[in-house]
């Protein structure tokens, strides 16, 4: 037992270290050898298991070390693989090697680049495919990096598939209580804090109307649009740190739409009378809690503002201690 161990160490250390010495000699064999693991992957029922393991550690390596690109990986939902669970079985034992050599956040960056990062799922059965399964299977194989980078990506895929159908919704002009209803029952199915689906709102609400290039134009076309939807903002605003992520929200749009730089305290001023933003989140975003992103063209602007909001506040107070 021992000695088929050091044997398979041998066969995964020595022949990637081949392969790699082969490859950078010969530039042109990189791509015909990516496409033959492909092929050979396609061909994994043709092997016992043990020869299957070891070309799992072997592949790992290989795309550690950059031999090949998780393209490969394709291979890997071949419908009649992924049937007999040899894709899943085949995939542990690769992303343990991958991941031995290098760390779940270079995996997930070579994932992305070829745009396997949402398609792991696929390892599976369609009747076996959610992220509940997919995370049991490979957290109980020692995998929970893995498990939980992959469920991350499925938020992500579900936040911007909601965002898409947020701002069809607006730009088709559906009714603004229908997009709520819809908004919550999403929120619920996908386990969205208020914080998070008010910074999806924002970008749906923002994206969905073509903005005019003119910046004397353009504030005056924002506060009328924001207006429209500010019933929909309100919704989702009824939390503190809510209303201060729409803030740094509006803060971040605002710097990186140069012609929004101007609008920045009429947007907030807006949605301050519409009741989407109150006094406490302005002044906390004032005082402490703003990005470093345009800070000081934006604090001046706010500046005339926050005074008059101090000075209600102080006035208040005092009509409150006179009355007792």
């Amino acid at each position: 037992m021992q000695r088929h161990s050091l044997t398979s160490w041998w066969l995964a250390a020595c022949w990637p270290q081949v392969f790699n010495k082969l490859i950078r000699r010969y530039k042109y064999l990189e791509k015909g050898f990516e496409e033959e693991i492909k092929k050979l992957l396609l061909f994994l029922k043709g092997f016992t298991e043990s020869e299957r393991n070891k070309l799992a550690m072997l592949t790992g390596i290989l795309l550690a070390n950059g031999n090949i690109s998780a393209s490969i990986l394709s291979s890997l939902f071949n419908e009649n693989l992924v049937k007999e669970g040899v894709s899943a079985a085949f995939a542990v034992k690769l992303f343990k090697s991958w991941i031995n050599e290098k760390d779940i956040n270079s995996v997930a960056a070579s994932l992305r680049k070829v745009g396997m990062d949402n398609r792991l799922m696929e390892l599976f059965p369609a009747n076996k495919r959610s992220c509940e399964h997919f995370s049991k299977y490979f957290t109980d194989a020692g995998l929970k990096e893995l498990s939980d980078f992959a469920r991350n990506q499925q938020s992500i895929g579900a936040r911007k598939e909601l965002q898409k159908e947020l701002q069809e919704q607006m730009s088709r002009g559906d009714p603004q209580k229908e997009i709520i209803a819809y908004t919550r029952e999403e929120m619920k199915k996908a386990n969205i804090s208020e914080q998070t689906m008010i910074g999806i709102i924002w970008t749906s609400v923002m994206s969905s109307v073509e903005w005019n290039k003119k910046e004397e134009l353009v504030t005056e076309q924002a506060i009328k649009h924001l207006k429209q939807y500010s019933p929909l903002l309100n919704a989702f605003t009824s939390q503190g740190l809510s209303e201060l992520s729409l803030l740094l929200k509006i803060q971040e749009y605002c710097y990186d739409n140069i012609h929004f730089m101007k609008a920045f305290q009429k947007i907030v001023v807006l949605l301050y009378k519409a009741d989407v933003l109150s006094e406490e989140a302005i002044l906390k975003w004032y005082t402490e809690a703003h990005l470093a992103k345009g800070k000081s063209v934006f604090l001046e602007q706010m500046k005339k503002f926050v005074e008059w909001l101090k000075n209600a506040e102080e006035e208040s107070e005092s009509d409150e201690e006179e009355a007792d």
